[in-house]
């Protein structure tokens, strides 16, 4: 049986989201320093004490959650646990496993991903953009309903997260139309998403052609561990690949139900899921009920995924 990583994007994000892992492995704040000297701000006392409003904003979230995959990942490596076969990581968690798998330095992914959410959040200013998960309806009928709810805006199914759910994003009016037609058209029911920016829609180009640039500046590693990339859903042959995915992604879709349906393909069979929470665990048991998922939060967790045979 075969092991691959997956790793969380927003969303996962919580307060106190790494105590547990901390209180046994000092690598966890050893990490998180190492991010607030790039930042220049203490990322570890917003990820413990909050508040929770600044550390769900986009520019602040997207940071957090790379440096607390990372740390996840630094503990299982402190832990004594073997490389993985693959890994893929949900949206910001492709940066988190490009580090892990070695093509990122990790100080350079701070910086990139402190730069992303400033081109995501400048490229539509808060309030004019929106997202909103569809649960119940395939993806056609999801496709459908967001040319139907258009009219003249951007509304694009973007992120498949798993059978029946399928989050659409674009512009406030038209996510707002589409949520409230919902129903109607067979959807169980449609939620408007807490975010501050319409993610992996049109509207993000500005920011693709901007992350694109800013690529450009850093050096990419080969990987060291096969790495799933959520846009074309393969690996990259090499680093100009790797930066063209990497920027293309901000405004197209999130193609998660077959990145884990190839992980199978593939012969994997067991995932861990390495960051804060456990969403990617609960999506792949409405994916693909025979692949068994672990998230790494405790040290219960840990012990348990030690323990599987590869």
């Amino acid at each position: 049986m075969s092991t691959a990583f997956i790793f969380p994007g927003q969303g996962s994000q919580s307060i106190g989201m790494m105590n547990s892992l901390a209180e046994s492995y000092p690598v966890v704040q050893e990490t998180f320093a190492e991010a607030s000297a790039i930042l220049g701000y203490d990322l570890w006392t917003l990820v413990t004490e909050g508040p929770a409003e600044k550390l769900n904003s986009t520019e602040y979230t997207q940071p957090a959650m790379l440096t607390a995959g990372v740390a996840s990942w630094r503990v299982w490596q402190a832990a004594g646990g073997t490389a993985p076969a693959m890994m893929a990581g949900h949206s910001l968690g492709e940066y988190t496993a490009l580090v892990c798998a070695g093509a990122l330095n990790f100080s350079d992914a701070v910086a990139l991903v402190s730069d992303r959410a400033r081109f995501m959040q400048e490229a539509v200013p808060a309030g004019e953009g929106a997202m909103a998960a569809v649960l119940g309806l395939d993806d056609d009928a999801v496709r459908n309903l967001c040319k139907e709810n258009a009219g003249s805006e951007v509304l694009q199914a973007v992120n498949y997260n798993a059978p029946g759910q399928v989050v659409v994003a674009g512009s406030v009016a038209a996510v707002k139309r589409l949520a409230e037609n919902a129903k109607a058209a067979g959807a169980k029911r449609a939620l408007i998403l807490p975010v501050s920016v319409p993610s992996h829609c049109a509207l993000m180009q500005p920011a693709t052609e901007r992350m694109a640039e800013r690529l450009k500046k850093i050096s990419i590693a080969d990987c060291t561990i096969p790495v799933i990339h959520n846009v074309n859903v393969q690996v990259a042959g090499n680093d100009d690949e790797i930066q063209e995915l990497l920027a293309r992604q901000i405004s197209e879709p999130v193609r998660w139900v077959e990145t884990i349906n190839t992980m199978q393909n593939e012969g994997i069979s067991q995932l861990i899921e390495c960051g804060p929470g456990k969403v990617l665990c609960g999506l792949t048991k409405r994916i693909n009920r025979d692949i068994a998922c672990i998230p790494l939060i405790t040290q219960d967790s840990i012990t348990e995924a030690l323990e599987w045979k590869e």
